[in-house]
């Protein structure tokens, strides 16, 4: 196995400025922006926080399947189809 080289020269082409000269590095490094540690690199998981007036619940509903059947076939977003039609009901019946 061949062992992997690390301490290689970086190609002239690759760096935009003159290494040695001290003002070019500074000039070109003016604008950038120090990162303050890992965590802020870390990437968010999950979904972003809503408001308590838009979470929605998590509930076991026993539905005949013909019904889920149907509005499956309807596509992506059947389950906020269900709820809207189920918000309607509450308040036609409110």
């Amino acid at each position: 196995m061949s062992k992997k080289r690390t301490s290689v020269n970086t190609r002239k082409s690759d760096v935009p400025y003159d290494p040695r000269d001290k003002v070019a590095v500074l000039s070109f490094w003016k604008g950038a922006v120090a990162h303050r540690g890992v965590a802020e690199l870390r990437a968010k998981r999950g979904r972003p926080v809503k408001a308590a007036h838009e979470r929605k619940e998590q509930i076991a509903l026993r539905i005949d399947a013909d019904v889920v059947a149907w509005y499956r076939a309807l596509g992506a977003g059947w389950q906020t189809r269900m709820n809207a039609v189920l918000k309607a009901y509450r308040d036609a019946t409110g």
